[in-house]
């Protein structure tokens, strides 16, 4: 049996205050409520207006021009979306911190590995060991260039492969080998 004070229903009944908290953090205060319908009929409106006034809907909202290339589909998305934050609320900023921290952590994420221009790669595939030179600008495998160590697997194995992982140079291969070593 539940206790009424941990029965939401009950509270809500007592005319107590619910203890899921809203957007601002505060649970409290309710998010306020537009009329759907204005909201909607606005961003019905986005879809009749011409290229040049979306892109002064933009320059009003973010005080600068829509970036170049940006679509009249997407001009209306962004504007749409900036109609549904300024009438629901938009994200928390709890979210935005979080979202920050992990566009900072993806921004300090190791660069790969970098391999030097006359490194030589070697793999064993199917009795035939093949040989790789690396180039500042590509890389040398039987005499033929390549772009890229994944054409070079491909052209090996008959196979989609990465190549960085067929010839052993990510992390998660290197602990496979380990791994196998250790056996």
């Amino acid at each position: 049996m539940k206790l009424a004070i941990y029965d939401a229903s009950a509270r809500q009944r007592a005319g107590e205050p619910s203890p899921v908290r809203h957007r601002n953090d505060n649970r409290h205060d309710r998010p306020r409520r537009p009329d759907i319908t204005e909201v909607e009929r606005q961003i019905a409106r986005l879809a009749n207006l011409s290229t040049p006034d979306l892109r002064v809907g933009w320059r009003q909202l973010h005080r600068t021009g829509p970036p170049l290339g940006l679509s009249r589909d997407l001009l209306i998305r962004a504007l749409a979306n900036q109609l549904q934050e300024q009438s629901y609320g938009g994200v928390s900023r709890a979210l935005r911190r979080r979202l920050q921290r992990l566009a900072g952590a993806s921004e300090k994420a190791d660069p790969g590995l970098v391999l030097k221009a006359g490194t030589t790669l070697v793999r064993q595939w199917r009795g035939h060991t093949h040989t790789v030179l690396v180039h500042k600008d590509g890389f040398e495998h039987e005499g033929q260039r390549y772009r890229s160590l994944t054409a070079i697997a491909e052209q090996i194995t008959e196979a989609h492969w990465s190549g960085p992982r067929f010839f052993g140079l990510t992390k998660h291969a290197s602990a496979l080998a380990g791994a196998k070593a250790g056996r």
